[in-house]
């Protein structure tokens, strides 16, 4: 989407502050800007409205309804998917509110800290890469039933796209991840959250996990035959975890497709497998047991213990992209990522950074000692057709 098409809603009640950043997006090219003065006036025009603002820019200190408040209204209420935190608080706080803002399911594009520069909102603005209208979007696939989707993955709608991952020692493309994306006919190319938590509530994510290893496998063998030996990580749904049986079928699937487990690594997320962590250890056990990596992912978004994390059977450590954005710039988030990368190590395990999106952050997390890197300063998610010409012209950064 060009910043031409954005629509934007800046909530500040500090009226200088305000004006100054209508005026940096507006000269940033960003279509539509629209500012209130208070969290209470923005609900109202948010609950009114027929389209909604693409991404909401935010203060946390406002009289009346403070930010905290205002975010879990826009999450509860389903008013927007995208928001930027623009705050003078302290970074421990700023932190907290990102975090628990993603755990509402916003899509959190930045938290930035005052006073805001042309520079922080052209970076925040380049991490918002939906197409279409993402913010009825969410809305309009509330409604969606479980044969509708039945039928979008046998149809073939369902297609993954796949993310290089490239080795910071040799600077060679190392793997992919595969990411689910639906293609629904007249609107075009759909993001997972917008429906992967209904595939989940209707009982159909084992189908879609089953469609993206199927096509997976089909690329695996493709690339193989241009001598493109490939691992890619295919994201798994707590629920899959759940049935005791989908251990040998998964297995089956993809030695039926012509492929060794081996060549895949299963993605889980911490706190998916925290939650039911005695039914969720038998079945990766025996995934791992059966050849399969395991990565878990979104780490340190989390609460287990590191007694839990020593006992899990995994191969990888994904760090999570909002620690990694903005390492370079904040300590907190530097140090959360060298404490993860430390303890990786110690438990033998590979290391993946997702997020990197600038050259700061490529060689901070080289310099930490990160194994792989992926990110949109690497690329963005492409079709598996792209992947073997992609990887040919592939160049890293000079040193």
């Amino acid at each position: 989407m060009n910043l031409s098409e954005l629509t934007t809603l800046v909530v500040e009640d500090q009226d200088l502050e305000r004006r100054v950043i209508v005026k940096l997006l507006q000269s940033l090219g960003v279509g539509t800007v629209l500012d209130v003065a208070s969290a209470r006036q923005a609900l109202g025009i948010l609950m009114a409205a027929d389209a909604r603002p693409h991404v909401v820019f935010c203060d946390l200190e406002m009289p009346e309804m403070d930010g905290v408040e205002f975010i879990s209204q826009l999450a509860e209420q389903r008013l927007v998917k995208a928001i930027v935190v623009a705050s003078g608080m302290e970074a421990s706080i700023l932190n907290t509110v990102e975090t628990m803002a993603r755990a509402y399911g916003l899509e959190v594009l930045g938290t930035l800290e005052k006073p805001v520069t042309s520079e922080d909102l052209a970076r925040v603005l380049d991490r918002f890469h939906l197409s279409g209208d993402p913010s009825g979007q969410h809305l309009a696939f509330s409604g969606l039933t479980g044969d509708y989707l039945r039928q979008a993955l046998d149809r073939g709608e369902m297609l993954p796209f796949f993310q290089p991952k490239i080795s910071f020692s040799t600077g060679k493309v190392e793997g992919a991840e595969a990411l689910a994306r639906w293609f629904r006919p007249g609107h075009g190319v759909v993001p997972p959250m917008s429906f992967v938590p209904i595939l989940e509530a209707e009982g159909l994510v084992g189908h879609l996990t089953e469609v993206m290893l199927c096509q997976t496998c089909a690329y695996l063998r493709a690339w193989g035959e241009r001598g493109l030996n490939l691992k890619v990580s295919v994201n798994v749904s707590m629920l899959d975890l759940n049935d005791l049986t989908v251990v040998d079928h998964l297995d089956q699937l993809v030695r039926d497709q012509g492929c060794d487990p081996h060549q895949l690594v299963l993605e889980v997320t911490e706190t998916a497998v925290m939650a039911e962590a005695t039914r969720a250890l038998n079945v990766l056990a025996r995934l791992r047991m059966k050849g399969f990596g395991l990565s878990i992912d979104d780490f340190g978004t989390g609460y287990s213990s590191l007694q839990q994390l020593s006992n899990l059977p995994c191969t990888e450590l994904k760090i999570d992209q909002s620690f990694v954005r903005g390492a370079p710039e904040h300590a907190r988030h530097r140090s959360i990522v060298e404490s993860s990368l430390d303890l990786a190590r110690r438990l033998n395990l590979k290391t993946v950074a997702e997020g990197v999106e600038g050259r700061a952050e490529w060689d901070l997390l080289k310099s930490m000692g990160c194994q792989e890197a992926q990110g949109y300063f690497i690329a963005r998610p492409m079709p598996g057709h792209e992947i073997p010409g992609w990887a040919e012209l592939w160049r890293p950064p000079e040193d």
